[in-house]
């Protein structure tokens, strides 16, 4: 159940954006361009990011509808709860390290970024595209998780499993059909 009674029951992200349906219609093409355009990140890499970054945030709906898009897309199971509970020493790929621990710290403490966690990403072989491109998805998840969690939104395991599956399978762009 939702913080908003009056407003029909919300359950989820399509319901939140029907509320206002323009800037719905323009943040579902915003996901489409960052989570699923080209990119030197994979898909799979970008939706553990967003799985990552809920999760930092304790967002339960995000973190339970992306992580097991994250897992549909060939994640291992348990590799998310492994990176949250200690990054460092995670089996995570080593390349993907320093990009998770740049989203860390602009997920917690955005002002204190540096230029050698910049560095460290660049040096682990990522180009300055794909740390853009990892940005937008860190940022996008920061937005997602304080959207959610302000309208009162946490979800089920049966909810997280349709919605992961249906990311999967048919992207973003089919929530538009509930905006327009």
């Amino acid at each position: 159940m939702s913080f908003f009674k009056n407003s029909g029951p919300l359950s989820g992200v399509k319901d939140i954006l029907q509320l206002n349906q323009e800037a719905g219609i323009h943040l579902v093409k915003y996901h489409t361009a960052v989570l699923r355009q080209e990119s030197p990140l994979s898909v799979k890499e970008r939706e553990l990011i967003a799985a990552y970054v809920s999760g930092l945030n304790n967002c339960q709906f995000c973190h339970g509808v992306h992580s097991v898009t994250a897992q549909s897309f060939g994640v291992n199971e348990g590799l998310l709860a492994e990176v949250l509970d200690d990054l460092e020493s995670s089996s995570l790929d080593e390349k993907l390290k320093p990009i998770l621990i740049y989203a860390k710290q602009l997920t917690l403490e955005a002002s204190k970024s540096t230029q050698a966690q910049v560095d460290a990403i660049l040096a682990a072989g990522w180009s300055e595209q794909a740390l853009h491109d990892a940005v937008n998805v860190i940022c996008l998840f920061n937005f997602m998780n304080r959207l959610v969690e302000g309208h009162g939104i946490k979800g089920s395991a049966n909810l997280f499993q349709e919605r992961g599956e249906a990311l999967k399978d048919g992207g973003y762009d089919p929530l538009l059909k509930f905006l327009e």
